[in-house]
């Protein structure tokens, strides 16, 4: 198990650009092929190498767990059909005039927790989508949960002003440990700048030392007797 650290085309807030899920990544057109397969075989996972809408802010628009796929109503027929071929579970398109569900949903296999401005029937589709109970709630007091924190079925970081009934909630509804913590160096909303799933994480490559280990420790991605972090730099 390990923490690697990456960027994507120079850009750090690979949370923004790519999601994982105990399954599948979601990685944007606009990295190699070589690289996203590296990263595929890092998380253990099969690769979809996509774009949403022509977008590459694939982190941002969409959300998964191994039961589902919320996207934004704006996602091609093509598209959905490349990540149809790859991914078995559910996929949903969200007939709303919102369209960040990266940012709006923090979920894992167990629950999810979702921005309270959306609807009770978007929730209720949301909760229906990725096969989990779905609660509204914020982290830090922000309600771009998806954004301030990064879950998986072992473990959650989120951002360090966490406040203590929010970090209740977020045991209950997603019922794994949680923890706080920061990313590229310093910044505070962990799901833009991490992507992760049971077995690894990548991290924004401006991540630093003490960051990587409350990270690894909060995902148990990293055994003390065994830690491993690598990186993959380049942009080629």
């Amino acid at each position: 198990m390990a923490i690697y650290l990456v960027s994507l085309e120079g850009i750090v807030s690979i949370g923004v650009y790519s999601l994982a899920t105990d399954n599948i990544v979601m990685i944007p057109k606009l990295v190699s092929q070589k690289k996203a397969e590296q990263m595929a075989e890092w998380l253990k996972v099969k690769l979809i190498h996509a774009m949403i809408g022509g977008s590459v802010l694939i982190g941002a628009l969409a959300c998964a767990n191994s039961n589902g796929i919320l996207l934004p109503n704006y996602a091609r027929h093509e598209e959905v059909e490349a990540i149809h071929s790859i991914f078995e579970g559910n996929i949903a398109i969200m007939e709303t005039k919102k369209n960040a569900y990266g940012n709006m949903v923090l979920a894992n296999d167990h629950g999810a927790i979702v921005d309270p401005r959306l609807k009770q029937p978007e929730i209720q589709r949301i909760s229906e989508t990725l096969g989990v109970e779905a609660v509204a709630g914020e982290i830090a007091g922000i309600p771009l949960v998806g954004s301030a924190a990064l879950a998986t079925n072992k473990g959650v970081i989120a951002h360090p002003l966490l406040k203590d009934s929010e970090r209740k909630l977020l045991e209950d509804v997603l019922k794994v440990p949680v923890d706080v913590g920061t990313i590229n160096c310093g910044i505070p909303h962990v799901g833009t700048g991490l992507i992760c799933n049971s077995h690894t994480a990548i991290a924004g490559s401006l991540t630093t030392g003490p960051e990587m280990f409350i990270i690894g420790n909060a995902l148990d991605v990293v055994k003390e007797d065994d830690e491993e972090v690598e990186s993959l730099q380049s942009n080629r």
